[in-house]
């Protein structure tokens, strides 16, 4: 599939997925995380089934799974749930697009990628942008506590999603596909959401409400199999930096989405706040050296 049409699908299908968020809070956001990725998970065992892809590998190579699984499939979504009780949809996928600069700095760490001077500019650039859009909450008559949970939640949210990126980018290099290690990445992340919503007493219910049906397909089907097939292949092909580009294009549907059906508002500042935000990710991944044609797939 043509790099063009990778990214166009993850920016539709993630610009919508962050507004189908708001109708899957009515139950325990671990067991609506758990119910996304069982189901997403089973698409694709019989995927892998059909077109006879291997699922058995090495004990290193499960190991990188389970991380994928655990960071990208479980604890990025716990959080980013936990989230959309404090902020506007459009804000988190806003926050969240401070990937691009997380996956070069975690790059260089476990890849031994060099960090360029304009990298450490975009992120000055995203840091004040975060400060500005949440700058009337954060410095105002009264600090808005909630406000800043959902900060807080949403950037380590996004942290934990960087890390997962690294563990398929090892992946990747260990010859495994996005497809079989998103297959077995998603089974371990349904299970660990299913451990964490029984280990804090979450009531063992689904909410029959058409809204939260039809999310949920949504969620499972497009924004978990083909969202992260889309995306984590254009990671592979390209590099996870360049990937992240569409980090710069998502939220701005995702916010219009929130002005739309949450009633967002955004003042001047936060509006300057998400340009700068964004500047800075198209700066970071300007000249972006192309990586190497990935070995698996």
């Amino acid at each position: 599939m043509p790099t063009w049409s990778l990214y166009t699908i993850t920016v539709i299908v993630w610009g919508l997925s962050w507004h189908a968020l708001l109708y899957q809070t009515e139950v325990a956001p671990a067991l609506s995380i758990a119910y996304r990725f069982l189901l997403a998970a089973a698409i694709m065992v019989v995927f892998c089934l059909a077109t006879r892809r291997r699922l058995v590998f090495a004990a290193r190579d499960y190991g990188l799974m389970a991380v994928l699984g655990l960071f990208l499939f479980c604890a990025n979504y716990i959080l980013f749930y936990y989230a959309t009780a404090y902020l506007a949809t459009g804000l988190l996928a806003v926050v969240f697009s401070m990937i691009t600069v997380m996956n070069m700095v975690n790059a260089a760490i476990l890849f031994g990628q060099r960090i360029e001077a304009r990298v450490a500019l975009a992120a000055a650039f995203g840091l004040v942008g975060l400060a500005l859009t949440f700058w009337s909450d954060i410095v105002g008559h009264a600090l808005n506590r909630e406000v800043v949970l959902g900060l807080v939640l949403s950037l380590l949210g996004t942290l934990c999603a960087s890390l997962g990126n690294m563990a398929s980018i090892g992946l990747g290099k260990r010859g495994i596909g996005v497809v079989e290690s998103n297959t077995i990445g998603m089974t371990i992340g349904a299970a660990a959401s299913f451990a964490f919503a029984l280990l804090h007493g979450a009531p063992f219910v689904y909410n029959p409400a058409p809204s939260y049906t039809i999310s949920l397909l949504f969620l499972a089907l497009f924004a978990t199999v083909i969202g992260f097939g889309a995306f984590l292949t254009l990671a592979r092909r390209i590099g996870a930096a360049r990937a992240a580009y569409s980090s710069v294009l998502f939220p701005i549907l995702a916010l219009a989405l929130s002005a739309w059906f949450e009633n967002y508002r955004p003042q001047p500042e936060a509006i300057l706040g998400v340009a700068l935000i964004l500047i800075g990710n198209v700066f970071a991944l300007r000249r972006v050296p192309r990586a190497a044609p990935a070995t698996a797939e």
